[in-house]
């Protein structure tokens, strides 16, 4: 039941630049929020990131985890899960040699202790080598994809290496995807190449999870391999029985089944392997994509309805773990804006920011306790950094998040709407308290509108200190939506240089003042002195 006496009541008004003031012809939305007690609490590592196995299909751009440029972005966005999979895991084997042949690089390339932060960083010029070389090889393997043709890979320890030197220096908690098409006579998991990769991880003490297989539904598609959900509910039990063989891994987590989300015989596949296997399982992970990156429009990106799907998949994922396992959690395993690599021109722009911060604020309230987000590096056009390894808008905005936003959700409940309100989003959450003192709260606030709106808090909280971080694209008007460039309060978002980001302040304004969302802007607004009972 909401509190009337500690609800916030918050008003948006759309005007014109030239904005005569409330109540002349403006549009109003009420808010209240309940401050006493938080309807649920996400995992430390809500927000995650992945490395697609991609990467890994010419081993020799692995060596691209040792720039210090993407370890100093992913050691800014911990605590947080690194899984290393996708499509290509299920078509890699582990193929051990401790001699590198094959990959043009000399000895005096090949980076040595890898599980040392400082002896471990890529020299500068094999860094511009090989990202040179990687925009070539994108281009092979989205070729691939659009032709559904998939070779088998060879991948030895310095993979397996890499990967750790990476999470290991970056702080990331690693989860390996193990190639569940190697299927016996009988069709079921052949788990010998797979125990081969275990033996070697634990020669070296590496501390890791696994999942087993990437979107089962598609392997027919992919590999022309049917496999039900009750015999993949059996192969995770034989990975869990394996595990459990294994000193280090016994006690390791593992996760799966990675389900595209739910349509036709994927919800079948969920629940035969929830029948047969949930008990394997620490957390059961599915999919998440909106629309086809090959079709889709700047419109998909901004339609709140849209938006919305990811609930309506949501509640049918959840209802059905909770029938057979209660109390499971269920997370995002992999996720983005658009399926196929993403949308060209769309995926790696300003634009998509609003799917990504309203996918955060939206899975968190709905009961999603890790979000996945393809890609932090990797073939497509949803990556978090680009082809020099910069930041895109993406980055920056899930950097501020982690800064900002706490584990707890408070409820928030939307007066009916009138016309255009849809178009301005609102989640709520305690404020990182790292960043902030107990009770700190953050509004999580998203305008998809090309015209603006304005924020009035309630008598209560007018006294309250707000630091707002106001995101918008470097470019104005709807222009600005395809820009790769953010603004933070007015300010161009940049490294100052390879180790270091620069300082992401707040916008302090004065009490009593009203918040202010531009036309396509996304903004957290922290106010420091809520003294929210539910985030004690």
């Amino acid at each position: 039941m909401f509190c009337l006496v500690m609800s916030l009541y918050i008003r948006f008004v759309s005007f014109s630049a030239a904005y005569p003031g409330p109540g002349r012809g403006g549009n109003s939305l009420t808010v209240l929020v309940d401050l006493s007690a938080a309807s649920r609490r996400v995992d430390r590592r809500f927000l995650s990131v992945t490395i697609d196995a991609s990467l890994a299909a010419d081993e020799k751009f692995m060596y691209l985890l040792g720039s210090p440029k993407i370890r100093t972005l992913a050691r800014a966005l911990t605590p947080a899960f690194l899984r290393f999979g996708g499509t290509r895991q299920d078509f890699m084997v582990f193929t051990p040699q401790r001699l590198h042949q094959g990959s043009g690089f000399t000895a005096g390339d090949r980076i040595k202790n890898f599980s040392g932060v400082k002896t471990s960083c890529l020299p500068l010029r094999l860094e511009q080598r090989l990202m040179n070389e990687w925009t070539k090889q994108q281009v092979i393997l989205m070729k691939e994809n659009l032709q559904k043709k998939y070779r088998r890979v060879k991948f030895t320890e310095y993979t397996v290496d890499l990967l750790h030197s990476f999470t290991n220096c970056s702080g990331l908690d690693l989860i390996f995807g193990l190639n569940a098409l190697l299927r016996t006579a009988d069709n079921s998991w052949n788990s010998s190449n797979a125990r081969s990769l275990l033996q070697y991880c634990e020669s070296r003490q590496y501390r890791m999870s696994w999942e087993l297989g990437n979107e089962p539904n598609s392997y027919e598609k992919k590999a022309g391999i049917r496999v039900d959900g009750c015999q993949l509910g059996q192969d995770f039990t034989r990975l869990r029985k394996m595990m459990s063989e294994f000193k280090v891994y016994k006690n390791a987590t593992l996760y799966g089944p990675d389900i595209s989300q739910p349509r036709d015989h994927r919800t079948d596949i969920l629940e035969g392997f929830l029948q047969s296997g949930a008990e394997a399982v620490d957390a059961c992970t599915w999919h998440h994509y909106y629309v086809n990156g090959r079709d889709t429009s700047l419109e998909d990106f901004l339609d709140p309805e849209i938006l919305d799907s990811l609930a309506v998949k949501t509640t049918e994922i959840l209802e059905k773990v909770k029938l057979v396992s209660p109390g499971k959690p269920v997370w995002l395993g992999e996720t983005s804006s658009a399926y196929g690599g993403g949308a060209v021109g769309l995926s790696d722009t300003f634009a998509a920011g609003f799917m990504w911060l309203d996918k955060l604020g939206l899975a968190a309230r709905v009961g999603l306790d890790v979000v996945m987000r393809q890609v932090l590096i990797g073939a497509g056009s949803y990556h978090l950094v680009d082809n020099n390894l910069d930041p895109l808008p993406d980055y920056w905005l899930s950097l501020l998040y982690k800064r900002l936003v706490g584990l707890e959700v408070l409820k928030i409940k939307l007066i009916p709407d009138f016309a255009g309100t849809k178009h301005v989003r609102l989640y709520l959450h305690c404020a990182n308290k790292t960043s902030y003192r107990t009770g700190a709260v953050t509004l999580m606030s998203l305008n998809l509108s090309k015209r603006p709106a304005r924020i009035s808090l309630p008598a209560f909280l007018t006294g309250s200190t707000v630091e707002a971080f106001l995101l918008e694209s470097d470019q104005p008007g709807e222009e600005g939506l395809y820009s790769r460039s953010v603004k933070l309060n007015g300010e161009l978002l940049k490294m100052v240089d390879d180790e270091t980001l620069p300082d992401l302040k707040g916008s302090r304004l004065p009490p009593g003042e009203y918040l202010h969302l531009p036309a396509y802007s996304l903004a957290f607004f922290v106010l420091t002195d809520a003294r929210a009972a539910g985030c004690v």
